[in-house]
């Protein structure tokens, strides 16, 4: 479970002296700390690595919004900071699609449902999560889906 490999992290970290993968791994496990008192009341709980991916792809999004606007900010060591912990949360995740392996598997959905322009962009998109979700970065999927739709 990616939970275990995390708390294993934290340990490592701990041992080895890195101070910023530790802080890192412990912002991650206070996410899912968070993440798992929000399900405490969900009638239905996901799968706990569903949830922890899911949570860490938030942390990533989270990271690289943060790193555009630092950039654009004039602050570049704060960007370096979010990028090493940027690092540290993909580093936990699965491995994603290639690009050939998203746009591969839109065109599959594509023809699966259907779909001929971008109003059914919603269609293949939902699938494309249900089915792909845990290994696809959503919002560069979608710039493929809209470009495969248009």
């Amino acid at each position: 479970m990616i939970r275990d490999t995390i708390k294993s992290a934290q340990i490592t970290a701990m041992k080895a002296g890195e101070k910023e993968r530790l802080a890192a791994v412990r912002l991650i496990l206070a996410k899912l700390k968070d993440r798992d008192i929000e399900l405490r009341v969900a009638s239905n709980v996901p799968d706990d690595d569903v949830v922890v991916v899911e949570v860490l792809q938030k942390m990533v999004k989270q990271r690289r919004e943060s790193i555009e606007m630092f950039r654009s900010g004039g602050r570049d060591e704060l960007a370096a900071k979010e990028q090493s912990e940027l690092e540290v949360i993909e580093s936990f995740l699965p491995q994603q699609l290639s690009e050939d392996e998203t746009k591969a598997a839109i065109e599959g959905i594509k023809a699966e449902v259907g779909a001929a322009s971008v109003k059914d962009m919603g269609k293949v998109m939902a699938v494309l999560k249900e089915r792909h979700g845990q290994v696809i970065d959503m919002s560069k999927a979608s710039a493929l889906v809209k470009a495969a739709l248009g």
